[in-house]
């Protein structure tokens, strides 16, 4: 029965929807490839479901006309009836129009991704491009009449018999001239390859306006005198391109995969030309649906920087760049891609925030990271220390995010020594805490520090190192969060002396009220807080220490731009063992080389810890020149 010409209105609503959907998806407007696109898989996949023996090839071709204007996105999927057309594309689309206004209109819905897709209006995208557009199709049903339905403005419509010859669907869009960067072959194939380039069925893009290109064939058999092959040029069109991998890396079993395999795969998806350290495949067939690959990259210290890419996909169709409502925020510094199949193509941000299934989701993954990182560390410590350095700043960014990574992969953290060697923080504690104060003594700058350092490790105490961004965090972290049994406490080489105390009767007599008073003199310095105490070493004169949270707080201030910083408050810590030090307190106070002496032993003790500034280190380069013309003189 051939197909009466009929016309019609697409909707009741369609008036006040179809303006919304083109001017508040103005930025998105290269989804409608994504859209007609995953469509026309949906119905190859609807094909090979009805007609599972079937050997015939399978594919969508997306031809660009630049010429006439056009966009063709031809399929071999199963088709549609006059009957299914007015169904799917005449009513089905709009469905949830009523619903969609009304949370439109009240301001529910923010996020542009509430629209597409989640209340049926994928098709009704093309829209946004096009100026007409046009249905041809046949249904794969026997005895199937061909249909064309072409509409000018997404609300009127007219269906008419068609001339397609096979079953499938072609979508011919006649783009506006407004949006004609979408008719350029670079600017199509960009959209393809980043929204479909790993859809299950091959996707090809073809030039409609392509030139023949020449190219040499050989003659037969025949040589040319030289005895290479003798060849003729003809001319020949250039083959469509294929731009998807219809097998994607992910959905193959981790056992089928080889690490050049997974190498290659990160250099080619993710443009970087270094190695990953270490990557993790998911394979979840239950109680959902879950695949997908995290790579570990190197981080390096300032990973502040680093940028991440985690790509979501949902069967194969890519939904988006770093979705935090799917994967926890931690894992945005690292490269993947997470398949799950089950999403919706296009949701709300509120409906991923509240979904039970997602969140089951977000932590499955966090226990794959953390069971990976578990076990490396167990059963290949060798390398998972060589990682360690890299993957640190993500680990330390993940116990501080999520509470529950933590408590996976507390065993698992490494504590740097000075020496090269790594530990848990356990071990530290239990090769250490006989010998200190019970605090995890470190350095965050080794070489600045090294005077300090050396107090520590001459007496056989560890100091750990903690110099990437991330530390002072993550030391707070330890210190005040989760359960009591699992705090611990931090201290600089140069916060204080509780480690490097040793009992001794050298100096016991000297008055530490009269030598407080002879510095504060020397430096002009009334408020300085001088100590004496017995130090483990009698050649270290002094040392400068400072209050660990004092510091803290100083050095977060200045990161994050503090008007008003807090002045240094040093404590300047006079070793009672040391004979300059035995020597300066029975000197004469107002004599200028016991200034000049007191001065020198403030400034060395400042400049084990740090720097001295512009004007001090010439105050210090001249009183030198001072000391050592007095020593020569004498």
């Amino acid at each position: 029965m051939a197909i009466q010409k009929e016309n019609g209105s697409v909707s009741i609503d369609a008036q006040n929807i179809m303006p919304v959907i083109k001017r508040w998806l103005y930025s998105d407007k290269d989804i409608f490839l994504r859209e007609t696109v995953s469509n026309a898989c949906d119905a190859i996949t609807k094909f090979r479901m009805l007609h599972p023996d079937s050997e015939e090839e399978m594919q969508v071709m997306v031809t660009v006309d630049k010429e006439k204007k056009l966009i063709r996105i031809s399929d071999t999927g199963i088709g549609m009836t006059d009957e299914e057309v007015k169904k799917y594309i005449n009513q089905v689309a709009f469905s949830g129009a009523t619903e969609f206004m009304k949370q439109f209109e009240e301001g529910e819905a923010k996020d542009k991704g509430d629209i597409i897709g989640h209340f049926g209006l994928g098709f009704y995208s093309v829209f946004m491009v096009s100026e007409k557009v046009e249905i041809e199709t046949l249904s794969s049903q026997e005895g199937a009449e061909p249909v064309h339905w072409v509409s000018e403005d997404g609300m009127g419509f007219e269906i008419s018999e068609g001339t397609r010859k096979s079953h499938g669907t072609d979508i011919i869009l006649h783009v506006t001239e407004e949006e004609k960067e979408f008719l350029d072959q670079w600017k199509v194939r960009e959209i393809l390859k980043r929204y479909c380039g790993f859809m299950a069925y091959p996707i090809f893009l073809e030039d409609a306006n392509a030139k023949p290109v020449e190219r040499d064939v050989p003659v037969g058999d025949e040589k040319n005198e030289d005895g290479t092959p003798k060849t003729e040029k003809i001319l020949e069109m250039p083959k469509p391109e294929k731009i998807n991998d219809t097998e994607p890396l992910w959905l193959r079993k981790p056992s089928d995969c080889k690490d050049e395999e997974y190498k290659e795969f990160y250099h080619r998806v993710f443009m970087d030309y270094d190695d990953p350290l270490f990557w993790i495949h998911l394979n979840v067939d239950y109680p959902f649906n879950l695949k997908g690959i995290l790579f570990f990259p190197k981080l390096k210290n300032d990973f502040g920087t680093h940028e991440g890419e985690i790509k979501l996909f949902a069967g194969q169709v890519f939904v988006a760049d770093n979705i935090k409502e799917v994967i926890p925020e931690f894992l945005m510094l690292l490269k993947g891609v997470i398949d799950c199949p089950d999403l919706p193509l296009n949701v709300s941000r509120s409906f991923l925030q509240n979904d039970g299934y997602v969140k089951k989701i977000s932590s499955h993954i966090t226990k794959k990271v953390a069971d990976k990182l578990n076990s490396l560390m167990n059963t290949e410590r060798e390398t998972y220390e060589g990682y360690w350095d890299d993957i640190a700043p993500f680990v330390k960014y993940g116990c501080i995010k999520e509470e529950k990574f933590f408590d996976q992969v507390k065993g698992s953290l490494l504590l740097k020594k000075t020496d090269g060697k790594y530990v848990t923080i356990e071990e530290y504690k239990a090769a250490n805490f006989d010998k200190t104060e019970k605090k995890i003594y470190y350095t965050n700058d080794e070489k600045r520090q090294a005077a300090s350092v050396k107090l520590y490790t001459d007496r056989g105490i560890d100091v750990a190192i903690m110099n990437t961004i991330i530390d002072g965090n993550f030391m707070s972290f330890l210190e005040y969060s989760g359960k009591e049994e699992d705090r611990v406490t931090f201290a600089r080489v140069d916060a204080d002396i509780d480690g490097l105390k040793e009992e001794s009767e050298e100096g016991k007599d000297l008055d530490p009220e009269k030598l407080q008073t002879l510095f504060r003199g020397a430096l002009g310095q009334e408020e300085l807080e001088v100590k004496l105490e017995s130090l483990g070493d009698p050649e270290m004169t002094a040392m400068v220490t400072e209050d660990e949270q004092m510091r803290r707080y100083k050095e977060m201030s200045r990161l994050y731009g503090e008007r008003f910083p807090l002045p240094d408050r040093f404590t300047l810590v006079l070793n009672r063992r040391n004979e300059t030090v035995q020597a300066l307190a029975g000197r004469d106070p107002e004599d200028e080389t016991t200034k000049l002496l007191c001065a020198q032993v403030y400034d060395l003790a400042r400049m084990a810890a740090q720097p001295l500034e512009a004007e001090e280190i010439t105050a210090f380069l001249e009183r030198s020149r001072k000391l050592l013309s007095m020593v020569v003189k004498a």
